[in-house]
């Protein structure tokens, strides 16, 4: 019998001394992983406890995936979810052609370089399915700017306020200055994590991924006050269980759903298998 394991993880704010200053708050990325966990138990998978603000660093999000690589084996599943902001590093592995940026994941201690996240899937047996949803920003664009980019009306509905600073507060991605200082100041920590490890795009993976994301990496993630805009629809979509057919239903649900300038993205890495995005979602 195949074996179903869950991890995630859920930041409402980071450690500001770690990040200039800047705290990053928001206010619905525990529950988010909170709600996914309660979803993974429903369906059969050992939980592990979600890592939340304080206890989602660097350290213990790679340990709790790697944990999970060495138990899973052939027709096994991980269950992957990641809530909060997203951020950005230059690329010097040259495995990103369009913008020359990495993504992250801005953990409360660090940044955890998209290259690291894929070098831990290459830890994974063959056969292993891993699932993954990442409700965050993968965008270099700063929050200012975006209310020139969505119109006041929908500002209005997704944030009931006219105000830039509350605005910013409310979207998954960490600002463009500083990004800038964090990375000047730690950019021998970021340049060496590339330089140790394959590009992300050139890895070897023998686990098949499959991601859903909450947005292009051109694009930005709403937070909310409850769920995140992607995790909540996701959740109006999976109706406590009545949702019936594939990931990749699940997907163009979603997508219906959802904004035209947050427009979830389905990944898929590692060796085809056709069948893991035609099972039904949880499926162990």
């Amino acid at each position: 019998m195949a074996t179903g394991l869950s991890v995630h993880i859920g930041l409402n704010q980071v450690d500001p001394a770690r990040y200039d200053g800047w705290s990053g708050d928001l206010n619905a990325c525990e529950q988010d992983a909170s709600d996914m966990a309660r979803l993974a138990g429903s369906a059969g998978f050992t939980v592990t406890d979600p890592l939340l603000t304080s206890a989602a660093t660097a350290d213990a999000v790679s340990a709790a995936v790697e944990s999970a690589a060495g138990r899973l084996t052939g027709g096994d599943i991980l269950f992957l979810t990641y809530s909060g902001h997203g951020g950005q590093v230059p690329d010097l592995n040259h495995d990103e052609t369009g913008d020359r940026l990495d993504e992250t994941w801005v953990l409360y201690d660090r940044q955890l370089v998209d290259d690291e996240l894929f070098d831990l899937f290459g830890r994974f047996a063959k056969g292993v399915r891993i699932w993954m949803l990442s409700d965050s920003c993968h965008s270099g664009t700063v929050a200012k700017v975006l209310p020139e980019v969505l119109s006041p009306r929908e500002l209005d509905r997704r944030f009931s306020t006219d105000q830039p600073d509350e605005v910013a507060k409310r979207i998954r991605v960490m600002p463009l200055p500083v990004q800038s200082v964090v990375y000047k100041r730690d950019r021998a920590f970021y340049d060496g994590i590339q330089n140790a490890r394959t590009a992300k795009d050139l890895a070897e993976i023998d686990a098949t991924v499959l991601q859903i994301s909450g947005c292009q990496d051109n694009q930005t993630s709403a937070d909310g006050m409850v769920n995140g805009l992607f995790t909540g629809t996701l959740l109006d979509v999976w109706r406590d269980g009545a949702f019936e057919g594939s990931y990749r239903r699940l997907h163009r649900e979603v997508t219906k759903r959802m904004p035209p300038d947050q427009t979830p993205n389905l990944f898929q890495a590692g060796p085809p298998l056709p069948a893991f995005a035609r099972q039904r979602p949880f499926t162990i």
